[in-house]
């Protein structure tokens, strides 16, 4: 079984930063993608950024130039720098991963989210 376990949401006042941090744990042979997607309260789940296992990434417009996704594979982590936080960036985020357990079959997991809240 894999798991995904996010850690760093909070409480931040607008144009503050949060790191967010997801660590993938199990029977992992490899991992392809990795992602960050948001739910706000009443819309859909939305991407934020991914990044592939050669470190490609790719984001929504809305945080462009203002978040930054890495990964760290030896850790099987992937983390998202977020700066000048909005209002409207206030959501639960989840992580998402493209596992290889047995190869070549790859599985997608979700981590359980966390609560971002930027608030004055």
């Amino acid at each position: 079984q894999v798991q995904l376990v996010e850690s760093g949401g909070g409480l931040v006042q607008p144009g503050g930063s949060l790191r967010l941090s997801c660590a993938a744990s199990g029977n992992i042979f490899s991992i392809n993608g990795m992602g960050w997607y948001r739910q706000a309260p009443g819309k859909q789940r939305e991407l934020v950024a991914e990044i592939t296992s050669g470190s490609s990434t790719n984001y929504a417009d809305s945080v462009k130039g203002r978040f930054t996704i890495s990964r760290d594979n030896a850790k099987n982590t992937v983390y998202l720098q977020m700066n000048s936080l909005k209002p409207e960036d206030t959501a639960v985020y989840y992580c998402n991963a493209d596992v290889v357990v047995i190869a070549p079959y790859v599985h997608n997991y979700w981590g359980q989210g966390t609560q971002v809240t930027v608030s004055s």
